[in-house]
């Protein structure tokens, strides 16, 4: 359950040691690799939760934590963000859950720009896919060490090697396994520890809701009961000693080696090895680089970043809450703080940590951890918050557009709840919301990385503010950044319009096709038409 973090004076040794002790990290893989259910089990495991519930579990079994919305206990995928925060040790654990759908990568950009480190997850059987290669980009392109953990032995897949191979291959990331399975994929006979070198069987509880037990075997006796399988791992393990395939923590911190463990996150097997591995290994936070490039240490006075709004998970309440991540300094409930981007002040006596949908009250938080703002009206996506001494970090970018539709609502006596709505998704970044005064403010333009974020735009709309809607597609795929003069060049011409966009004022010119571009710049090469980041590929 969620908990109030006390104590400590809020010096500069205080902070930073309370920071020392903090991980914040996410989870990142392909659909269907087992990410909500990881998520589960590690929480699990610290005894934060008494029971997982898998995604795709039995009937009955419950929905996952941290997947709180109807539409992704419906069809079994995480398309929103969450918190997840537990202690294991003597470590503070903020998991911030994030989308596994590629549709959803935008809201994925913005948590790991909240991050210190990350676990990519990989299938047995199918080994890297493309989301996970997409959203290991975003971590090479922030500088975020990745430790890998190998899903689902306890069913059949590929041989170890040849993952470790394509990890190498493919991504250029050094494999240093930490551990080893004994037993090929789907013939799970245990761990062997690379360090000690002890074995740990497994066995697995009813519907693997709850941890699985452990039994840790002497060598000797594992390789009597174990035979070929157990000379098989010793070999392949002196094979990786042979070519050095050994953790490097410079390299692991440079973002050239990942730490490699095995296991099965829904029989909950290996888990324990994977969160004493982030323990150990992840790192903690450290000093930001604000807009101007300076570093601001953790001691230093508080600063946070929004890294995500939301609305809509508490249905009692129905209240925007606001995500920050604390960059530096001890944040005290009911301090003031500045708002970076306007200068005004912001109250925070309703301060509140997260768990998954469940909150309470959060007196004290440290760099590291995560403050959840209810209903901070003016907050969104990218925007600094700081006590004392003035600080802006970094916008988060918003992604290049592919998908483009015209929303109008179905009744128009609900047209109050409709703006209502639109500015609220708007704010949270579900979509980007594009105007003009040709359409009006009747039939904003949705711009989308991926169609399921306009499944989810219906869905809300009709269920959070009574405003059910229409949506038509726009034979638009293409999107630039322009401006006034250029937007005047552009007016009128076929297969071009230009739009506002509401979050930021910014002119967006979109394009049916990226032909339709190539010839307007051909025509026109001095128009401003600015390329906007790409899903998963970093520029």
């Amino acid at each position: 359950m969620p908990f109030a973090v006390s104590g400590g004076t809020g010096t500069p040794q205080d902070v930073a040691a309370e920071a020392a002790r903090r991980r914040t990290f996410a989870v990142i893989s392909h659909p269907d690799a087992g990410k909500s259910t990881l998520t589960e089990a590690l929480a699990l495991h610290a005894a934060a939760i008494e029971q997982a519930g898998a995604v795709h579990g039995k009937a009955g079994r419950r929905g996952v934590r941290s997947d709180w919305m109807d539409i992704e206990r419906s069809r079994g995928i995480s398309i929103t963000s969450s918190v997840l925060r537990f202690e294991f040790g003597d470590a503070l654990l903020n998991l911030l859950d994030t989308p596994g759908h590629a549709d959803f990568s935008e809201d994925t950009y913005r948590v790991l720009a909240a991050v210190d480190g990350a676990i990519m997850l990989l299938d047995s059987a199918k080994g890297l896919e493309a989301q996970t290669l997409k959203l290991f980009d975003v971590c090479r392109h922030r500088g975020i060490p990745v430790i890998t953990f190998v899903n689902k032995w306890d069913r059949p897949g590929r041989e170890p090697l040849e993952l470790l191979d394509e990890v190498e291959q493919r991504i250029g990331l050094r494999p240093a396994p930490l551990n080893w399975p004994v037993g090929v994929a789907g013939d799970f006979r245990g761990l062997i520890d690379r360090a000690g070198g002890s074995f740990t069987r497994f066995r697995r509880t009813p519907g693997g809701a709850t941890r699985a037990i452990a039994e840790h075997v002497p060598a000797e006796q594992a390789a009597a009961e174990e035979g070929p399988a157990w000379e098989t791992a010793n070999e392949e393990l002196a094979l990786l000693d042979e070519i050095g395939a050994v953790l490097d923590a410079d390299a692991f911190a440079a973002g050239i080696c990942t730490p490699v463990l095995f296991g099965a996150a829904l029989p909950n097997f290996g888990v324990a090895e994977l969160l004493e591995a982030v323990c150990r290994l992840a790192p903690a936070p450290s000093a930001r680089a604000d807009a101007d490039g300076t570093e601001r240490p953790v001691s230093a006075p508080f600063s946070g970043q929004v890294f995500k709004v939301q609305a809509g998970m508490d249905k009692a309440h129905r209240d925007r809450l606001a995500f920050i991540r604390v960059c530096s300094g001890r944040f005290e409930r009911g301090m003031s703080l500045t708002h970076a981007p306007t200068g005004r002040p912001l109250a925070t006596k309703y301060a509140q940590t997260i768990f998954g949908r469940d909150r309470s009250t959060l007196d004290a938080a440290y760099p590291g951890d995560v403050i959840g703002l209810p209903n901070a009206s003016g907050l969104t996506v990218g925007d600094t918050l700081y006590a004392k001494t003035p600080v802006s970090f970094p916008p988060i970018p918003a992604f290049a557009p592919e998908y483009f539709m015209v929303m109008r609502v179905t009744d128009n006596s609900r047209a109050k709840q409709f703006r209502r709505g639109v500015d609220q998704l708007d704010s949270e970044g579900v979509v980007q919301v594009l105007r003009s005064d040709l359409r009006g403010d009747q039939a904003p333009v949705l711009a989308a990385v991926g169609p399921l974020q306009f499944d989810v735009v219906t869905a809300r709309m009709a269920d959070e503010f009574n405003a059910p809607v229409d949506l038509n597609r726009l034979d638009y795929s293409t999107a630039r950044i322009t401006d006034k003069e250029s937007a005047e060049t552009l007016a009128g011409r076929r297969g071009v319009e230009v739009l506002t966009r509401t979050l930021d004022g910014s002119l967006i010119a979109v394009f049916v096709d990226k032909w339709r571009l190539r010839a307007i710049e051909r025509e026109h090469p001095g128009l401003t038409l600015t390329p906007m980041l790409a899903a998963g590929v970093p520029d």
